[in-house]
């Protein structure tokens, strides 16, 4: 019976057949008039019949209905048309209400098939979206970590100073992981003992003063040895040097790298922070070591400068001796004045406002200046006398088998020598102030004489300069 009742149910039908039956329904309504004018008009006399009238109204019963489904037809494509065009405009999200299975009702399907695509690939350009994003992040950072491993690389290359160098390398190093402390532990020469050389971010004031001894698990378990240290949640030490570790360091995950010289430990290289369920990164291990390595190159060379130092006897702006000869050759000379009871002076020069000169004309002509009084200096003395450069503007001299008096007289003929040298120029005049110091009655060790005599020149700056004191 539903079936029947179905197929006789326009709702079941397509709209070209919906249109048929509209038209032929509203095709009704001529033939009606016609009869209905021929009835009235051409059969007035035969009179008024029933059928007639029912005709009349049947007609327009038919053509009303007709009506109503023409536009109920045109009333869903329009809606179907307006839905379109919100969709169109980017509402998404909207959905057809199908209600019939003909044309309309598979055209209400199509579009709510499309959208329901459309949303979909939306959603996933967002995902995607967001991973390009956390992808061009992660780039970004390393990029500057690469950048500052370049530029650690190129204060290594330029010779910077070694602390210098290794603040810096810290300092970069605590962007890996977004960590919130990063630490150098150095073990000295002759020392077991890790102490802490470089501490950057948080704690700094507490762990630049920690120190993890040979008697320490930690020391023994985690740090001296010639494997990485990872603490985090995924890796767990000891339960003890668990405990031990965060007493010690007061940080809850830890990545330390150690940096080790003809393979024994050196130093350790550690990045931290106190984060809940935490884990370090395979690129954050790696790129910890790179900067290790880079620590390792500036601590290597730093030894070889040393001991470059400690051969070189000469400076190589003048030409003299150097701060580390003329100390070991004045020890030796007090040494040979104390066996054969003879006199050993020594006498600190230092040029008079240099700095001021520097910042006036320059390096180069600074230089200038140096070279001119070292060869002033060479000019003055007994070839069994010892001249050299001991710092940036002051030079020393040793003068053995003189006493106080005698090493007055030599360093106040200098002191003329080089204020007639750079007299004529008045814009420039250089002058000389210095200091004597004598053995034994100054001292008896080369450092006691060094300390007088420098004493000795800070009088003489007070109390007027371009002089000599030797009390």
């Amino acid at each position: 019976m539903e079936k029947k009742i179905d197929r006789l149910s326009l709702n079941s039908r397509t709209i070209k057949q919906k249109l048929m039956i509209a038209f032929q329904l509203m095709s009704i309504l001529p033939f009606l008039v016609c009869v209905y004018l021929v009835s009235n008009y051409i059969l007035p006399k035969i009179g008024l019949k029933f059928d007639i009238v029912v005709s009349l109204a049947v007609s327009i019963f038919v053509a009303l209905v007709g009506l109503l489904v023409i536009k109920e037809v045109f009333d869903r494509l329009t809606s179907v048309a307006n839905q379109a065009k919100s969709i169109a405009a980017g509402d998404i999200n909207r959905r057809l209400e199908v209600e019939d299975d003909d044309e309309v009702g598979e055209l209400g399907n199509v579009l709510n098939q499309l959208t329901q695509r459309i949303r979909g690939n939306m959603n996933e350009l967002e995902r995607y979206s967001e991973k390009t994003t956390e992808i061009n992040l992660e780039i970004q950072k390393k990029i500057i970590i690469l950048s500052n491993l370049m530029q650690v690389s190129s204060l290594i290359s330029q010779g910077e100073k070694f602390d210098e160098i290794l603040r810096i390398a810290v300092e970069k190093s605590r962007l890996l992981a977004n960590s919130e402390t990063a630490f150098l532990l150095f073990k000295e020469e002759m020392k077991e003992s890790f102490s802490m050389k470089v501490v950057a971010g948080v704690n700094a004031d507490y762990l630049e003063k920690l120190e993890v001894g040979p008697k320490e698990d930690i020391y023994n378990k985690a740090l001296n040895l010639n494997k990485l240290l990872v603490l985090d949640r995924q890796n767990l030490l000891s339960e003890n040097l668990t405990v031990d570790f965060l007493a010690k360091f007061q940080m809850k995950n830890c990545l330390a790298m150690p940096i080790y010289l003809k393979d024994r430990v050196k130093a350790v290289l550690g990045i931290a922070n106190n984060r809940e369920n935490f884990s370090y990164s395979k690129d954050d291990i790696e790129l910890l070591e790179i900067f290790s390595k880079q620590i390792a190159i500036a601590i290597e060379n730093d030894i070889l400068a040393h001991r470059v130092e400690k051969l070189e006897i000469k400076d190589l702006l003048t030409g003299l001796y150097n701060k580390v000869f003329i100390a070991s050759r004045l020890q030796e000379e007090i040494k040979r004045s104390i066996i054969y009871q003879r006199p050993c002076a020594f006498v600190v020069f230092d040029i008079d406002n240099f700095k001021n000169y520097r910042e006036k004309f320059g390096l180069i002509n600074a230089e200038v200046v140096l070279k001119k009084i070292a060869v002033l200096i060479q000019n003055s003395i007994t070839e069994v006398d010892r001249v050299g450069r001991t710092d940036s503007d002051e030079f020393s001299l040793i003068l053995p088998e003189r006493n106080k008096r005698q090493a007055l007289e030599t360093a106040e003929d200098i002191r003329k020598q080089v204020q007639d040298a750079f007299s004529k120029d008045h814009d420039s005049c250089i002058t000389f102030s210095a200091g004597v110091s004598e053995n034994p009655l100054d001292g008896v060790e080369a450092e006691q004489l060094i300390a007088k005599a420098r004493e000795l020149l800070k009088k003489a700056k007070i109390n007027g300069k371009n002089q000599v004191a030797i009390f």
